[in-house]
């Protein structure tokens, strides 16, 4: 009767392990990790100033490049590749003309942020984006992701810059 009783335990106890493991291939419901980052971290706008960018032509852009403590601490000593747990957020705003600005100068010269166009962020977790460098990618508009079609341009082009661990912003301190 034990050894009945213990056999009937040890199968039930398998079965569960193989459902349970069968359904959590990473993820708590059974679905596997986005290939992107999907949701906007959390406190971003507090993060601290890495640089700013200007992007001309077709993009008309300027940024503001934030990082979390985890990147200022990694730009501040030089440590390349990044740390788990890096994140940089760039956000875009339309570089529009500064009229005010211009009339005090008496000529256009002066240049500020217009209307955001979107946010972009990295986030170092080389075990859940593998595939893509060590790097999630996002790009948010109006506080939406973008679509997944639209993210598989980050990877390839952020690949080419290996030597700075898929970083192009250089620190401005």
């Amino acid at each position: 009767m034990k050894r009945l009783t213990f056999l009937l335990v040890a199968a039930a106890t398998t079965v569960c392990l193989i459902t349970f493991m069968a359904s959590a291939p990473g993820q708590p419901d059974g679905q596997s990790a986005a290939p992107y980052v999907t949701e906007i971290p959390h406190g971003y706008r507090d993060w601290r100033w890495i640089s700013s960018t200007h992007e001309a032509g077709d993009l008309n852009s300027l940024g503001a490049i934030l990082g979390n403590d985890v990147a200022i601490e990694a730009y501040r000593e030089g440590k390349l590749p990044f740390p788990e747990g890096t994140i940089i957020a760039a956000l875009h705003y339309r570089n529009v003309p500064s009229e005010e600005n211009n009339r005090v100068f008496g000529q256009a010269q002066s240049f500020v942020p217009g209307a955001p166009t979107n946010i972009q962020f990295m986030v170092k977790d080389s075990r859940r984006y593998a595939a893509t460098g060590g790097w999630g990618f996002a790009t948010f508009t109006d506080g939406k992701p973008a679509d997944a079609a639209s993210m598989k341009s980050c990877f390839p082009c952020h690949e080419k810059a290996k030597d700075t661990d898929l970083v192009f912003t250089r620190y401005a301190p």
